[in-house]
């Protein structure tokens, strides 16, 4: 069977859209295809900066042939419906329709219409040029002789305003093969402004910037390594990788990895090459996450540490380059050192700036008392400048100073709750937004949290407040570590809560897959910290949002649902009141291995045929006694039940209140027996209305007794 080879090359792509476009590529091609009526065994995307590439193997070398019955009007119709019919199934005379009987709906038309396959060709050169005019780049240019206004010239071409390509950069050229796997292939016939599709691509654009003539992938795959282009973005971060390593080892180092870096260095390059670079050692006194950002930022290079070595860094730095040198790379390396020293020479002045005064300290004395400040220290400086510029957070949430007056009140509130001091947390509060005002999370707003811990360990913080200050931001992601101080919990809970509720409450919510606020991010940040930090927090005191407590809820059942719960013990326990998450994935932990112990499995089936019995006779009006009466009890297995449910409801309300409730699931499993023996000796639906309402509330009994744990009704099985 054939295989199709499409590539795309153009001016470079930005690193961070290759992957994904592509991706939609490879999505809207085979769709396409398939849709047209065509099937292929496999598809693989490749990308560099310079190309997107498709190999798609196994194609039909043509579509199938389609027969299709159009179901018309009644033969007695009248001719305008006839008319419409034949125009929709592409008849010229009702006499090329067929009549068809049916008993009860009489004669009526239907036209046989066949449409016979077309060669994947045909259908290749169709669809391509409709998807690379539509691409979905986040960003796409105009160029080309189209693109030009009316009476100019490019190239000797005049420019007659017609539609021209949008690419995300200049397209240059396109490869479209199609063939058997060891016959000859041929080219697909297309083209998009003036660019037609051809078996020619081209190499690395300094090393080899000749044409190269493609047969099939695997030639093409190898003359462009020749030509100095490994096509396989795994494979060069594989290389860069492994290269840095060995490179930094040789000279005593170890590299510091980033994937996120690796990535996007990997889609800078089509021919790594990795160097080594230095910078001044008086460097190294800025923190190492400053110079770590500011080497990535602003080169795309890597730090290394002394070997072994688990924090700080070398002043040497890995960089990748896109050019094999003739001097070994002695000039890259020199420019970009010269870029590196100059970054860090910024750097070094951010944080020199940071630890001292602010020139107008007169302005920030309201400031400072509402927030008992001390404009001595330089990080109290820069909260007191937060607050006094009214820098906003949200327009109908007001300044970033008010909204720390709001999470020191909440955080007040949480102290006790926790079990934090109430004077640490409140100096953490004030001081954990301060750093949005120094020039080192201006320059580098991803280091807002960390920088204010540096800050405020320099000026002699407690360390609790300085952990507080990193901390109150975590966790920022499922995977992302926890808070572990006290008055880091308080602080992260305080700030997530306002964030939420104050969200809440201007009716900014998550719709579908929008989210624009983090809120989702922030909810599962309190789950996370309530269960993995054991806060019995009850929600509904500090957020007063049924609707917000419902958010949590389902926040929260994906957070069990990830850790293996089942959906429907997670529904038996919640229920819309329920605002102690604790307690709740608690009992969904002690309801797991309930039901999956065999007392509880039999247990489960009794009192589901309980309940069910119960709500039947509920729904049609049959009486139901407020209470058992004892002297109803006729049979001894009635007695018996009624006997057991009264010391299994105390021995389980008993463990409930000791929130153990493993203990209460096992009290409720004393029921198996009588359960089931009531339902094998008696009759509930007894001829006389005061027995039978007297065992239906006996039923009500066992619901009311098991309902105290969760729902046994909602467990399936």
């Amino acid at each position: 069977m054939p295989d199709l080879l499409l590539e795309l090359r153009s001016e470079e792509i930005p690193a961070r859209m290759q992957r994904k476009a592509a991706g939609d590529l490879k999505k809207l091609v085979t769709d396409a295809l398939v849709e047209a009526g065509l099937s292929y065994e496999g598809a693989r995307e490749y990308w560099t900066p310079r190309r997107l590439t498709l190999d798609i193997r196994g194609l039909n070398a043509r579509s199938a042939d389609v027969r299709e019955e159009k179901k018309g009007p009644r033969t007695d119709a009248n001719e305008k419906a006839i008319e419409g019919f034949l125009r929709g199934a592409g008849l010229s005379d009702i006499s090329q329709a067929q009549v068809v009987s049916d008993p009860k709906k009489g004669d009526f038309y239907i036209a046989i219409i066949n449409k016979p396959g077309r060669p994947a060709e045909e259908i290749i050169a169709d669809v391509m040029p409709g998807i690379i005019r539509g691409f979905p780049w986040p960003k796409s240019m105009r160029s080309g002789p189209a693109s030009m206004p009316k009476g100019s010239s490019y190239g000797g071409i005049e420019g007659k305003g017609s539609e021209s390509l949008r690419w995300v950069r200049p397209l240059q050229s396109i490869v479209c093969l199609f063939g058997p796997e060891h016959d000859e292939t041929q080219v697909i016939p297309f083209a998009i402004d003036g660019i037609v599709a051809s078996n020619v691509t081209y190499g690395h654009r300094f090393h080899a910037p000749d044409a190269i003539t493609v047969r099939r992938f695997e030639d093409y795959v190898s003359n462009l390594e020749k030509a100095k282009v490994i096509l396989d973005a795994e494979r060069r971060k594989d290389i860069i990788l492994h290269d840095a390593k060995d490179l930094a080892f040789a000279n005593g180092l170890d590299l510091v990895e980033d994937e996120g870096l690796l990535e996007e260095v990997s889609g800078l390059v089509e021919w790594p090459q990795v160097l080594i670079g230095t910078f001044e050692e008086d460097y190294l006194q800025i923190p190492a996450e400053i110079i770590r950002l500011t080497i990535k930022t602003n080169q795309k290079c890597f730090v290394t540490r002394p070997q072994g070595a688990e924090e700080g860094l070398s002043n040497r730095f890995i960089l990748v380059s896109n050019i094999e040198a003739k001097d070994g790379g002695k000039e890259i390396i020199h420019g970009n050192g010269k870029v590196v020293r100059a970054r860090l020479s910024d750097a070094k002045h951010f944080w020199t700036r940071d630890q001292g005064d602010l020139p107008d300290l007169e302005t920030l004395n309201d400031s400072a008392a509402k927030f008992s400040l001390d404009l001595k220290k330089p990080l109290d400086q820069r909260m007191a400048k937060l607050d006094a510029l009214n820098v906003t957070f949200h327009a109908k949430l007001g300044t970033q100073g008010e909204r720390v007056s709001r999470i020191r009140e909440l955080a007040k509130a949480l102290a006790p709750i926790v079990g934090a001091d109430a004077a640490l947390v409140d100096r953490a509060v004030v001081l954990a937004k301060a750093d949005l005002r120094t020039e080192a999370v201006g320059e580098f707003p991803e280091l807002q949290g960390l920088m204010g811990r540096k800050y405020a360990t320099l000026q002699g913080e407690n360390e609790s407040v300085a952990a507080a200050i990193e901390d109150h931001y975590k966790p920022q992601g499922p995977s992302d570590r926890l808070p572990s101080d006290k008055v880091a919990i308080t602080v992260a809970l305080a700030d997530k809560l306002d964030t939420l509720a104050g969200f809440w409450a201007i009716d900014e919510k998550p719709t579908g897959s929008k989210d624009p606020f983090a809120l989702r991010r922030a909810a599962l940040g309190v789950v996370r910290i309530l269960l993995e930090r054991s806060v019995r927090l009850p929600l509904l005191s500090v957020v007063k949002d049924q609707d917000l407590l419902s958010f949590f809820h389902d926040r929260l059942k994906v957070y069990l649902r990830d850790l293996g719960a089942r959906y429907d013990l997670i529904d038996a326990v919640v229920t819309p009141e329920s605002d102690d998450l604790l307690m709740i994935a608690r009992r969904v932990e002690a309801l797991t291995a309930f039901v999956t112990d065999q007392d509880g499995i039999n247990l489960l089936a009794g009192t589901k045929r309980a309940t069910q019995l119960l709500a039947a006779e509920e729904k049609k009006g049959t009486v139901v006694a407020d209470r058992v009466s004892e002297d109803l009890l006729k049979l001894d297995a009635e007695k018996a039940l009624y006997a057991a449910i009264k010391t299994a409801s105390a021995d389980a309300a008993m463990a409930v209140a000791t929130e153990d409730f493993r203990s209460a699931m096992q009290a409720l499993s004393t029921l198996r027996a009588p359960v089931d023996k009531f339902f094998e000796d008696v009759l509930v639906n007894d001829e006389d209305t005061a027995i039978r309402a007297n065992r239906l509330a006996l039923l009500k009994a066992i619901r009311e007794a098991t309902g105290t744990v969760a729902d046994f009704s909602k467990i399936s099985g």
